[in-house]
C-alpha cells in the first residue's frame, strides 16, 4: 500500500472559485435596519469601521489580518466575490477548521464592523507520509529485491500563534537517505513579504540504462548490477521572498545553491532499442555545483486545501541555472500545472489536471523529469529520492519503456471523488478516490531519432496511469491511502523492447 501523503500547507492561498459563493457564504447578516429586499435591485455597500477577530486562541490577530485585503475605511459589498475568496485563504493557511465572516452595526448608519470567527485547528501536522515497497537494485549484485521504503515531513504550522512555519523531513531506504529542514514566515518583519528557507541533505544512488547494461568501474568489489549504479551526495538550500498579487495569487523568487559529490563507472553502455550506445549519466562526475534562480505564480482558488470542492489551482515556475550564479550546469526549465475542481449533485466532486513542462541545456538528471513523477504505479520521488529501477509499465506497447528521465513531459487526468463521511472531531472527511490519466516524457533524442526498433505509434512514448484509494481530512493533516503502488507489482506491464537479431 502505498502511504499517506499530503495536507494542506500555509505555503498556499486557499480559496474558492470567485464567481461563485456559497449561499452561507453570501448571506453575510445585515445591519439592523437595513432592507434585504433591496439588495434585490443594487449591491449592499457600506463603509468598514473596524474589523473584529474572535475564536483565535493561539493564533494572534495580526496573522489572521494578514490574510484579509479590506482595512477599515474600505467600503465593501456584502456580495462582493473577494470576501468568499478571503475566507477559504484563511481556511488554506492550515490554521482553521472553520472560518465564517459576519457583519455588525457599526457606530452610524451605512457602517459596519466585519467580525472573523475562527475554529482553531491542531497547526503540528503531517504534511507528508509515504511507506511502500519498490523494486530497488543494489551495488554489488543483479538482484531485483523488493524493498521498503519510507518518509515523512512533519511541521508546526503556526509556531507560537505567529504564523510561521517550521518542518522536518526524512526520507529512506536500505541505500538512501534525505533530511530536509524548512520554514515560512508569511509576514516577513511584519512587513506584506512572506519568506521562505530549506536546507537539504541527501546520499543517494541512482541507475542508469535500460537494458543490456555493460560497465566497468575499477572499485567494484563483487558482482555486476544490471544497471550503471550513480552515487551521489547533495547538500545545500534555498531561500526565497514572495508577495500577495491579488487575494489569492502569490508570486515567489527563490535562490538555490547546492554543492554535490558523484562517483560514476569509468565506462557504461546500454542497449536502447536495437542499437548499443553508451550511457548517458546526465551528471558530472567529482564535485559540481548546482545554483539555480527560480519564480514561481499561483493562483489558488480552491474552497478547501484538502478534499476541495470547486475552484483553480494553476502554478506557473521558471527556472535558469547559469554560470554567472555559480553553477557548473546550464539549463533552463519552464512548468505549468493546472487543476480544477467541480461539485456534483450528492456532493459528488470531479477533478481535472494538466501539466506541461520543458528543459533546456545540461539540467543534472535529478532535476529532470521522473517518470514514477507521472505513473501511479512506480514510487514517486520524496525529496529528491527515487526508490524503484523498473520502467514505465507500458499499457501501450510504446518506446516509453526505454525513458527513465527527460526533459519534456506531459500529463493530463481525471479523478472521481464520492464522500464516505463527514465529522467536526478528528476526522472531518474520508472521500474515495479514482482517477485515470495519460503521460508522455520524452528526450530531444527520442523525438529527432527514435530508438531503433520502433515504428508507427510505438514510436510515441505515452503510456496510461490510473490510482484509487482513500483520502482522509483530520485534525493532524490530510492523508492519502492509494493502492497503484501494489496493483504495479501484478504483471501488467508490457516489454516492447525489440529483440536484436543474433
Amino acid at each position: 500500500m502505498q502511504g499517506p501523503s499530503s495536507s494542506s500547507a500555509p505555503t498556499s492561498p486557499g480559496a474558492s472559485a470567485a464567481v461563485e459563493a456559497s449561499p452561507a457564504d453570501r448571506a453575510l447578516p445585515k445591519p439592523p435596519g437595513q432592507s434585504r429586499s433591496a439588495a434585490n435591485q443594487s449591491p449592499l455597500r457600506y463603509t468598514l469601521e473596524s474589523i473584529e477577530v474572535r475564536g483565535n486562541a493561539k493564533t494572534r490577530s495580526r496573522v489572521v489580518l494578514r490574510y484579509v485585503p479590506f482595512h477599515p475605511g474600505d467600503i465593501i459589498d456584502v456580495d462582493e466575490p473577494a470576501i468568499a475568496l478571503t475566507r477559504y485563504r484563511l481556511l488554506g493557511t492550515g490554521f482553521f477548521r472553520d472560518v465564517q465572516f459576519n457583519l455588525r452595526k457599526g457606530s452610524s448608519r451605512g457602517r459596519v464592523v466585519l467580525v472573523i470567527e475562527v475554529v482553531e485547528r491542531n497547526t503540528l501536522v503531517v504534511s507528508d507520509v509515504l511507506m511502500g515497497i519498490a523494486e530497488g537494485a543494489s551495488i554489488h549484485s543483479d538482484s531485483r529485491d523488493l524493498t521498503p521504503y519510507a518518509g515523512f515531513d512533519i511541521a508546526e504550522t503556526n509556531l507560537g500563534g505567529t504564523g510561521i512555519t517550521l518542518g522536518a523531513a526524512l526520507a529512506l531506504d536500505r541505500s538512501q537517505l534525505a533530511l530536509r529542514l524548512r520554514f515560512l514566515d508569511p509576514a516577513f518583519l511584519g512587513g506584506d513579504f512572506m519568506t521562505h528557507g530549506e536546507l537539504i541533505y541527501s546520499d543517494a544512488v541512482d541507475f542508469a540504462g535500460n537494458t543490456d547494461v555493460v560497465w566497468d568501474d575499477p572499485s567494484q568489489v563483487s558482482g555486476v548490477p544490471r544497471l550503471a549504479p550513480i552515487t551521489y551526495n547533495r547538500f545545500g538550500g534555498s531561500l526565497g521572498a514572495g508577495t500577495d498579487l491579488s487575494v489569492s495569487t502569490q508570486l515567489w523568487f527563490n535562490y538555490r545553491l547546492e554543492t554535490i559529490e558523484t562517483h560514476l563507472p569509468r565506462f557504461a553502455s546500454h542497449r536502447r532499442g536495437l542499437d548499443r550506445e553508451p550511457v548517458p549519466f546526465d551528471i558530472l562526475p567529482d564535485h559540481s555545483v548546482l545554483s539555480t534562480v527560480r519564480a514561481s505564480l499561483q493562483q489558488d482558488t480552491r474552497d478547501k486545501p484538502f478534499l476541495p470542492t470547486t475552484g483553480w489551482l494553476t502554478t506557473l515556475t521558471g527556472e535558469v541555472s547559469l554560470s554567472p550564479t555559480g553553477s557548473d550546469y546550464a539549463y533552463q526549465r519552464l512548468d505549468l500545472s493546472i487543476s480544477r475542481w467541480w461539485k456534483l449533485p450528492s456532493d459528488h466532486v470531479i477533478r481535472l489536471d494538466a501539466f506541461a513542462g520543458a528543459i533546456t541545456g545540461t539540467a543534472p538528471f535529478f532535476e529532470q523529469y521522473y517518470v514514477g513523477d507521472f505513473s501511479d504505479f512506480l514510487p514517486a520521488r520524496f525529496l529528491g529520492l527515487s526508490f524503484d529501477t523498473r520502467p514505465s509499465p507500458n499499457f501501450l506497447g510504446t518506446d516509453i519503456i526505454e525513458i527513465r528521465y527527460a526533459r519534456y513531459a506531459g500529463k493530463l487526468s481525471g479523478e472521481y471523488r464520492i464522500p464516505l463521511y463527514r465529522g467536526t472531531r478528528s476526522v472531518y472527511g474520508i472521500d474515495f478516490f479514482s482517477n485515470l490519466g495519460v503521460f508522455g516524457i520524452a528526450n530531444p533524442r527520442d523525438i529527432e531519432r527514435p530508438p531503433s526498433g520502433y515504428s508507427g505509434a510505438s514510436r510515441l512514448p505515452v503510456d496510461l496511469t490510473a490510482n484509487l484509494g482513500f483520502r482522509m481530512d483530520t485534525s493532524a493533516g490530510g492523508f492519502s491511502f492509494a493502492f497503484a503502488n501494489v496493483l504495479g507489482f501484478l504483471p501488467l506491464e508490457r516489454d516492447s523492447r525489440p529483440e536484436p537479431v543474433q
